[in-house]
């Protein structure tokens, strides 16, 4: 690909990550940010539209539809616009979406503006990830990814659990205001940070983009993708009932709980970006075992608040861990056509997401109750390995038939 603007010269090049990843991850910051901060106001936004908790649960699903929907779809109709001007555009897109919701009081027209706001979120994450790779290199390629991921990640940190305090105190529509003004902040520091240029112009075509989905390889890193996020969704997206039902926290309490999670999810995404540049195969494979492994344990102590929250820490270390590593290695596996390779890995963990979040709200209305979505979750998880060891054995079979030297299945 001819991107002159994001090329960074092999030649004294330093360890140190240039400052535009630090950029773009305050951007998905706020977009991981609007996708989480929905489940810990859950039980506001169903009181004050009067439908169900699992009803209003669907603006959850909807927002991952839109994001399966949205990440290929806009890289697609953007492969040929300036990256910069994408990530500009998604962010105007993301501040009228959550305007709408901030107004609305029809439950269809939020479901409408969540799904304009989720094809938003996917073009902007799915440049982002592919700006990153460029601008870091193949030698950083994961650690830089992990930076933008953390952004997200410390949405869970701080983005969520201000969000369901700011909706305790000036009620749900105040959280999703703060999200539209924090995104036109945003505007111009992409416009002022981000490399002009970075378009892929005529040197490729949607036809040529297309061909990398003949890659085995890509498809087994997206059912990974789609797998281990929907493991994690399926339990976080209806978390707050179970902490203030089950476990017995008082609802004030919660936003402290959900940040502790926050805080395992950003040291995981950090830790698994650096892992996933050497192994990237032993995180693929020990973070789904371990979330199956949490999740379990998490549906079993429930009712104790001191377990429960260090499993919700732990939760977020290793189940969001790998997603840097698998973004990396959807975009390395699409070879030449990585914007497409990383809308697909965001499409493919909001398919999880998507279908988690429906069967969670399924079981949740079960005899199973608010450990339903837990115990989905966990068989969720422990799919996850089947994708995850076939990825890692073929890479293993690919790399003994190279070199000469004995191959670890898991680097």
């Amino acid at each position: 690909m001819h991107d002159e603007a994001t090329r960074v010269p092999l030649k004294g090049r330093s360890s140190r990550l240039p400052f535009v990843i630090y950029v773009l991850a305050l951007g998905t910051f706020l977009m991981l940010t609007t996708e989480f901060v929905v489940a810990g106001i859950l039980p506001d936004i169903a009181a004050d539209l009067r439908v169900s908790v699992a009803r209003a649960g669907t603006l959850i699903t909807v927002f991952a539809i839109g994001m399966i929907v949205g990440a290929p779809l806009m890289a697609m109709l953007t492969l040929r616009m300036p990256r910069r001007v994408t990530l500009m555009l998604a962010l105007g897109v993301f501040a009228v979406g959550h305007v709408i919701v901030a107004v609305g009081s029809d439950f269809g027209v939020l479901l409408a503006a969540r799904f304009l706001t989720a094809l938003a979120t996917g073009a902007f994450w799915a440049v982002a990830a592919v700006v990153a790779t460029r601008v870091a290199g193949p030698g950083m390629a994961s650690r830089a990814v992990g930076v933008v991921n953390a952004g997200g990640m410390l949405a869970t940190v701080l983005g969520v659990p201000l969000g369901a305090l700011l909706g305790q105190f000036v009620g749900w529509r105040g959280t999703f205001w703060a999200l539209a003004i924090l995104a036109v902040v945003a505007i111009p520091m992409i416009a002022r940070h981000v490399p002009r240029g970075g378009a892929d112009h005529g040197s490729v075509s949607i036809r040529s983009e297309l061909a990398a989905l003949n890659s085995g390889r890509l498809w087994l890193a997206l059912a990974t993708c789609a797998a281990i996020t929907g493991g994690v969704l399926a339990a976080y997206s209806y978390i707050t009932p179970l902490l203030t039902e089950r476990t017995g926290i008082p609802v004030n309490l919660v936003p402290l709980v959900l940040a502790g999670f926050g805080v395992g999810s950003l040291v995981g995404s950090l830790l698994g970006g650096r892992v996933g540049d050497s192994r990237p195969h032993t995180a693929t494979i020990v973070a789904p075992l371990a979330t199956a492994l949490i999740l379990t344990a998490l549906a079993l102590v429930a009712g104790a608040s001191t377990p429960t929250t260090i499993l919700l820490i732990l939760l977020g270390l290793f189940g969001l861990g790998a997603n840097p590593v698998l973004i990396s290695l959807a975009v390395r596996y699409a070879a030449h056509a990585p914007t497409l390779g990383s809308s697909l890995s965001v499409a493919a963990f909001n398919l999880g997401t998507a279908i988690a979040s429906w069967t969670g709200g399924i079981a949740l209305g079960t005899g199973l109750g608010t450990t339903g979505p837990v115990l989905v979750g966990a068989v969720i998880a422990a799919l996850t390995l089947i994708p995850a060891t076939a990825l890692a054995l073929i890479q293993r079979s690919r790399a003994a038939e190279t070199s000469p030297e004995p191959v670890n299945a898991l680097t």
